[in-house]
């Protein structure tokens, strides 16, 4: 059979993954909530610089409904919420820590 003809199988998993993590902001927000201890809402803003608080939103409610974090409401004036690593999440550190890793070696004038 030709290659043309050949039915090429997409890979579920990483299709999934794409979905999940494939928004401009969602693998440093993880990123720096892991490694910098970054958990609230004005701290994560400020670190990501150019996000605007719409996308940010955006990008942590999505990151909640996946099961990577935990959002904490804290029902406080003015409103308090802190964001923290679910087991999912945390079960993901190691890829992204290896990802920084590779990122250094081979991406060097990327920083």
């Amino acid at each position: 059979m030709r290659k043309t003809e050949k039915a090429i199988q997409r890979c579920k998993t990483m299709s999934t993954l794409q979905k999940i993590l494939g928004g401009k902001w969602k693998l440093e927000i993880l990123y720096y909530v892991a490694f910098y201890d970054i958990h609230r809402f004005g701290a994560l803003r400020r670190q990501l610089g150019e996000i605007t608080e719409s996308s940010l939103t955006k990008q942590l409610r999505e990151l909640e409904a996946d099961g990577f974090l935990i959002r904490r409401d804290f029902k406080e004036i003015p409103p308090r919420v802190e964001y923290t690593l679910s087991d999912l999440g945390k079960s993901f550190m190691d890829v992204i820590d290896y990802m920084k890793a590779w990122g250094d070696q081979n991406l060097p004038d990327q920083t």
